[in-house]
């Protein structure tokens, strides 16, 4: 059931949204130079790699390697400001969801490197598919302000914020459902608690 509703909302969305797409794309263009998309390897469903897809937000630089950014980030262009700040630079993984890729509703999908640290039953976050939001995205709308804020923003993530969003994680997998996906959808959208 959940898979049907992840192919006919993505596939709506995709369609109502293909006007928006088109100016979002029109103004990345417009106002740095590079790909419109930016496609980077994610840990998905049982560990399997998959090129998750953005609308590209920083500007092209060959010695990017941080897999955190910061709020005021100097990578991130002015309209990519904008798309982080309205989670608009999402919306492509409409595509990742069309193609099974990702769910609407799951945890977020991990960069090469976190989802190797899970052990034993953290692991069974990866028994379903990643999602393009979930209860720990709600939690951490703000993650960029916060990890601004810490003097070593890497090891606060490592050590405060991936830990507590693997528990968050964990207790999504246990409780599941769709009634509870519907919440937090609406929570994503009216960014409110669910």
């Amino acid at each position: 059931m959940k898979r049907i509703i992840d192919i006919f909302s993505s596939l709506l969305g995709l369609i109502i949204l293909f006007p928006l797409f088109v100016l979002l794309s029109i103004l990345i263009k417009s106002t740095s130079i590079g790909s419109v998309f930016f496609i980077q390897e994610r840990v998905g469903k049982d560990g399997i790699i998959f090129k998750m897809i953005k609308f590209r937000t920083m500007y092209v630089m060959q010695d990017t390697c941080s897999t955190i950014s910061l709020k005021g980030d100097v990578r991130v262009t002015k309209i990519g400001g904008f798309l982080r700040k309205y989670k608009l630079d999402e919306l492509p993984e409409l595509i990742n969801v069309l193609l099974g890729h990702m769910s609407l509703v799951g945890p977020r999908p991990d960069v090469l490197g976190y989802a190797d640290q899970l052990v034993k039953a953290d692991r069974d976050i990866l028994k379903i598919r990643p999602g393009i939001t979930g209860p720990a995205s709600l939690k951490y709308l703000n993650e960029e302000e916060i990890l601004a804020k810490q003097e070593d923003p890497k090891a606060y993530n490592d050590e405060v914020i991936y830990p507590d969003k693997v528990k968050i994680n964990l207790d999504y997998y246990n409780n599941q459902s769709i009634w509870l996906d519907f919440k937090i959808i609406f929570a994503t959208i009216f960014r409110t608690s669910y």
